[in-house]
């Protein structure tokens, strides 16, 4: 019992680091640090996360995402978003949030389509093409998970690359970079042999630019 036990926790370990390694390495090349270096794109996605952390304090993760993707339209790289979050109770709305977050930072109204049904990252990219019509993107999400969403994107013809914003204190994203391994590895799972569809489709909405 103790060897089979052992073995796999061997193979369920090397099929976490094979996976995560496939991930990382083939999109790498499409994470970018700096907005000079991005291509001429006219849509960004912006991945949600909450507004607030646990204790009540103000996410970092949510705040340097909107403030990239702030940047971005000031710097005239992109016109329009699609803020792709959860929306599972009248209480916890991402888009709604982002949406108010950048317009805060002087983003229109008209230049933002929110996508109440991004319930995972996997949704969030097929939907931004099945629904709203996209086949090429800027992601806006930080470094560890900009790996994720690049890989779903090349599984589905997308063509994008990813404007990584800050990654908060290393103390304050730790737990989320260990959840970060797992998920690559379900995201393998999900696209080549689970063949996973995203939870919501429906009727197509082509953005009005």
């Amino acid at each position: 019992m103790l060897r089979v036990l052992l073995g796999s926790f061997v193979l369920v370990a090397f099929a976490i680091l094979a996976a995560n390694i496939w991930v990382v390495k083939s999109t790498e090349e499409n994470v970018i640090a700096h907005v000079a270096d991005l291509p001429d794109t006219k849509v960004a996605l912006v991945l949600g996360t909450s507004q607030k952390l646990v204790n009540g304090l103000p996410n970092p993760f949510f705040e340097n995402r909107i403030q990239a993707a702030a940047l971005l339209y000031k710097e005239g790289k992109v016109s329009h978003f699609i803020l792709s979050g959860d929306n599972r109770t009248r209480y916890y709305n991402e888009p709604a949030s982002m949406k108010r977050a950048l317009m805060k930072f002087g983003v229109p109204e008209s230049a933002i389509t929110l996508d109440y049904a991004g319930l995972r990252t996997l949704d969030s990219v097929v939907r931004s093409k099945k629904i709203f019509g996209q086949d090429k993107l800027i992601i806006i999400t930080q470094p560890f998970h900009s790996y994720r969403a690049l890989f779903i994107s090349r599984f589905y013809d997308i063509e994008a690359v990813a404007l990584i914003a800050q990654e908060p204190r290393q103390e304050t994203a730790a737990k989320v970079y260990w959840r970060e391994y797992i998920a690559r590895t379900i995201a393998v799972l999900d696209l080549y042999i689970l063949r996973t569809k995203p939870r919501h489709l429906g009727d197509k909405e082509p953005l009005n630019m």
